[in-house]
């Protein structure tokens, strides 16, 4: 963790989050055991970013708005940023990022990202707000990118782990494609049954799994039997799965947009995924996670 982390606590559960990305660090339960990544360099050394203005990868890292070409780079912008201290309480956070001039050089909209966390007995809640500051309608789109303890530290392999979903998931799913980054035109077969996900790492060898036909607003991950985690999202419509196969964590990233598809040359407010704030309007998206003994 950074020296600068912010610390907030329940009897449950203890959260650090770092202003840089507001970004969450650590989330540990009442004696001590990690629920998130080691975070081991060889693999990937991220934790949770949040992924603003844009869900994924544009198409050589550049998109286009009203007729002007813009630099982004994956995931957007707001993980590299420092957010201000709003509140800062024992169990709850509030920090903030809004537009500048590096933003605006390559988003040219004013913004405000209001990332509120909140831990209640064994809960974590996340609420992202994003307002439109300035006058004319912003596209944007909103994704969590945490990654998870893959063992969790309450006995079991790896091999052991299951995510369950809270409805049948029967629908294709999509896969990255032939560009870095970019969504496969094609779909590809559930690898759900039922409910049920089975991850391996061998899943992973072709970057992220996706969802974008998503029955479920939760899902639970864990050793069946055993303490495990129940994850809401009940604002975000599509699912990304990922992991650096081996390593020693699951990415479950509800997003609310995704990457460019597989050559896309449009406008962003042709691109999948992308929302539409009028001036002055906010909209919210929440993410919960709740350790079930």
């Amino acid at each position: 963790m950074t020296d600068d982390c912010l610390i907030i606590a329940s009897p449950g559960l203890t959260a650090a989050i770092q202003p840089l990305g507001a970004e969450l660090l650590s989330l540990a339960d009442a004696q001590g055991r990690e629920l998130m990544t080691d975070a081991d360099p060889r693999w990937w050394g991220g934790h949770a970013p949040l992924l603003f203005p844009f869900v994924g990868r544009s198409r050589g890292d550049v998109y286009r708005v009203n007729g002007h070409e813009f630099a982004m780079p994956q995931h957007g912008f707001a993980r590299r940023k420092s957010f201000a201290l709003e509140t800062h309480g024992q169990g709850a956070l509030g920090l903030r990022l809004e537009a500048d001039d590096e933003t605006r050089s390559v988003y040219p909209f004013e913004f405000r990202l209001d990332m509120g966390f909140v831990v209640d007995d064994v809960t974590l809640r996340m609420t992202a707000t994003i307002t439109n500051m300035g006058g004319a309608r912003m596209p944007f789109s909103f994704g969590y990118h945490p990654a998870f303890a893959w063992p969790l530290p309450y006995g079991g392999q790896v091999e052991d782990h299951r995510i369950i979903f809270d409805r049948p998931e029967p629908a294709p799913i999509r896969k990255v494609g032939n560009e870095p980054g970019l969504i496969a035109r094609e779909t590809f077969p559930s690898p759900v049954t039922g409910d049920t996900l089975i991850p391996t790492h061998a899943m992973f060898e072709g970057d992220a799994l996706i969802w974008d036909d998503l029955n479920s607003r939760s899902l639970t991950w864990g050793v069946p039997g055993k303490p495990h985690l129940k994850i809401d999202f009940p604002d975000m419509p599509w699912l990304g799965l990922w992991q650096k196969p081996g390593a020693h964590y699951l990415c479950v990233e509800p997003w609310a947009g995704m990457a460019d598809p597989v050559g896309f040359d449009g406008d962003i407010w042709d691109k999948p995924g992308i929302m539409a704030l009028p001036p002055g309007g906010s909209r919210s998206f929440r993410m919960g996670v709740t350790l079930v003994a």
